[in-house]
């Protein structure tokens, strides 16, 4: 769990050599996507684009698919963190079934790639605390303070808070990437790859 700023910058899609092996192309993902995870928008910069993914998971009735905020990644593992109200129905789909995919667009880069992986989900532990401290006095805490459940009826837009409520709504969920599929849009012809655990990356037909 890192807030540091990263030196590294995005390289854009159009300044790399089109014959980008296989191997360099998997390290330039996973440095887009720790550049997602430190990046903040700011007055003069706008946020990285992947930082703000999609997120889809199974229901009951099919596929359902919304926003989330990367946090935190351990690329030596695998592993990307994000945050959600621990009575959402994404959780309680989790809990049925541990599979989502992340879904990740960058204009600047041409790039889009989908991350299949496995989720954990995490309630209480050191981890879950020193989130929690981390982010209890910022905006965002607000979402996991309302005493009513994420998709409850309401009669008016407004949420009440409940300060009392220390962090008992507030998950971190732990996404586990088993593969990635990687596409580029490129005016000199698109490209893609898939990037699988345990298996040697394979370019594909875009």
């Amino acid at each position: 769990m890192n807030d540091a700023p990263n030196p590294v910058t995005s390289v854009p899609a159009a300044t790399l050599p089109r014959h980008t092996t296989l191997s360099t192309l998997e390290s330039l993902i996973w440095t887009e996507l720790d550049l997602a995870v430190h990046s903040r928008a700011s007055a003069d910069r706008p946020a990285h684009p992947w930082r703000r993914a999609a997120f889809a998971t199974v229901g009951e009735d099919g596929p359902e698919v919304r926003s989330i905020v990367l946090r935190d990644l351990q690329a030596d593992r695998r592993e990307l963190v994000f945050y959600a109200d621990a009575r959402s129905p994404k959780v309680a789909q989790l809990r049925a079934d541990p599979r989502g995919q992340i879904l990740c667009w960058s204009e600047p880069l041409g790039w889009q790639v989908r991350l299949a992986c496995t989720i954990e989900i995490a309630t209480d532990g050191l981890d879950v605390t020193a989130r929690w401290a981390r982010i209890r006095h910022r905006p965002a805490a607000h979402d996991y303070l309302s005493p009513l459940a994420p998709g409850s009826p309401l009669e008016a837009p407004a949420v009440p808070l409940a300060p009392e409520r220390v962090r008992e709504s507030f998950a971190v969920l732990t996404a586990r990437v088993r593969a990635i599929d990687w596409l580029e849009l490129h005016a000199q012809g698109h490209r893609r790859a898939r990037f699988e655990h345990g298996r040697e990356p394979q370019w594909l037909v875009p």
